[in-house]
């Protein structure tokens, strides 16, 4: 008997239908994701103006939104290489879809918090085990490019979310974070239905033994790709694990402190600057760089990011484009800082959200590949736990450095950046075109 491994027949499989429609599936869910996160600095106002509160105190839903998603992105990280991509998929799905339909209806601020904190329970939990699902369908040699197409929905949720605010704004409708949140929910109601289609991985098969699932869920991929199912005369096999289990054990553990410390600045410097500037432009703003409109093209500015990260990640590889992007970001920030006009600080906005976005596609990209499929999804969701820590931190770090300065801030966010280069530049591995074990 033909001994195959995953990885050629995923090779074999090539990218066609199959990977279309599962990027398509958890896409949607991935833009209902980056709506709900992104919510939480378009509806203060509106909150606080609702239940008769600061916005400091509005701000609160997004604190308790951010420290469910620590819990959901640890958890169900964990909690998936133990049952399974596919339940987990599904139960955070749902959970995300109700509590945030819920949300809509909150009928006191104190109800709002708890919703907001299940919410982000549940969004924590999808975020990083789809990641991980979705490169355990891909081939080696397209991999990187197609987890940042799956990164690139968030720009479009973040144009939504952006759209949403803005129509609210002008039509002067009142509780008008109701509406943002009804729409935030739609994207998320319409993917728990398409998740039952989205079969379980099958290097998470293989890896608990169900060799003949595995072959059933690889064959299903060839064929809808219109490739030649494996014969019985083909056995699939694993690669072997090559290293030791556990994110922190000898083989894993320089790369993960190394990845996660990555993950944590470059979070603390996203959330940021997209926590303040929507309050900040919806306010004063800088001249005409003002409202809820100019926000739209930040969103837009994502969008050409996305793509060069998508050609980066394989034309270059995982930590060239890495490191380019957190210095761009590091570069945006710095011109931010030395702002001397309005137009100035327009551009710098658009540079730091094109690059900031490019450097979190290239690292979904590169992350999951640098861990084994018995801990991939734990990894992802210990670094989906850093970022919704670094969401945490951000906005009292804002408060604490900005009463020396709104560039002192900023440029604070330039030295993160720069020192989250250096962490890419050491870290041990490139996984460009590299099989994922």
């Amino acid at each position: 008997m033909a001994r195959i491994s995953i990885d050629e027949a995923l090779d074999r499989a090539g990218t066609g239908a199959f990977q279309r429609r599962l990027l398509g599936i958890f896409g949607l869910v991935w833009t209902a994701d980056a709506m709900q996160v992104l919510a939480v600095g378009f509806t203060a106002a509106s909150i606080a103006a609702t239940f008769g509160l600061t916005v400091p105190q509005a701000l609160q839903t997004g604190t308790l939104f951010f420290l469910g998603m620590l819990i959901g992105a640890y958890g169900f990280g964990r909690l998936a290489d133990k049952v399974g991509r596919r339940r987990v998929l599904i139960l955070t799905v749902a959970c995300d879809a109700v509590f945030g339909v819920l949300s809509i209806f909150a009928p006191s601020f104190a109800v709002l918090l708890v919703l907001r904190f299940l919410t982000g329970i549940a969004v924590g939990g999808t975020l990083p085990v789809d990641y991980a699902m979705m490169a355990e369908f891909l081939p080696a040699k397209s991999r990187g490019r197609w987890l940042v197409a799956l990164e690139g929905f968030w720009a479009i949720g973040t144009l939504i979310v952006a759209l949403a605010a803005w129509a609210a704004s002008v039509a002067g409708v009142q509780d008008s974070w109701r509406y943002i949140f009804a729409v935030t929910a739609i994207p998320a109601l319409l993917g728990l239905g398409l998740r039952f289609f989205v079969p379980e991985s099958p290097l998470y098969l293989l890896r608990s033994g169900r060799l003949e699932e595995a072959k059933t869920t690889v064959n299903r991929v060839l064929a809808t790709n219109g490739k030649p199912a494996l014969g019985f005369e083909e056995e699939l096999v694993s690669a072997p694990q090559g290293v030791s289990e556990g994110l922190f054990s000898g083989g894993l553990r320089r790369r993960s402190l190394l990845i996660l410390a990555i993950w944590f600045l470059v979070s603390v410097s996203y959330y940021g600057v997209f926590t303040w500037m929507p309050a900040k432009l919806a306010g004063d703003g800088f001249g005409f760089v003002r409202g809820y409109g100019f926000l739209v093209f930040v969103a837009l500015a994502q969008v050409p990011g996305y793509v060069l990260a998508a050609y980066g990640v394989e034309a270059w590889g995982r930590k060239p484009t890495l490191v380019g992007f957190c210095l761009l970001s590091a570069l945006g920030c710095l011109l931010f800082v030395v702002s001397t006009s309005d137009m100035m600080v327009g551009a710098s906005l658009l540079i730091m959200s094109f690059a900031l976005l490019g450097t979190w596609g290239a690292l979904y990209a590169y992350t999951p590949e640098l861990y084994p499929t018995s801990v991939r999804a734990t990894g992802m969701g210990t670094a989906g736990a850093m970022a919704r820590l670094g969401g945490l931190v951000a906005p009292s770090l804002m408060a604490l450095v900005v009463s020396e300065g709104l560039g002192v801030a900023i440029g604070l966010f330039a030295g993160f950046l720069v020192i989250a280069a250096i962490a890419a530049v050491v870290i041990d591995s490139e996984t460009r075109q590299v099989s994922i074990a």
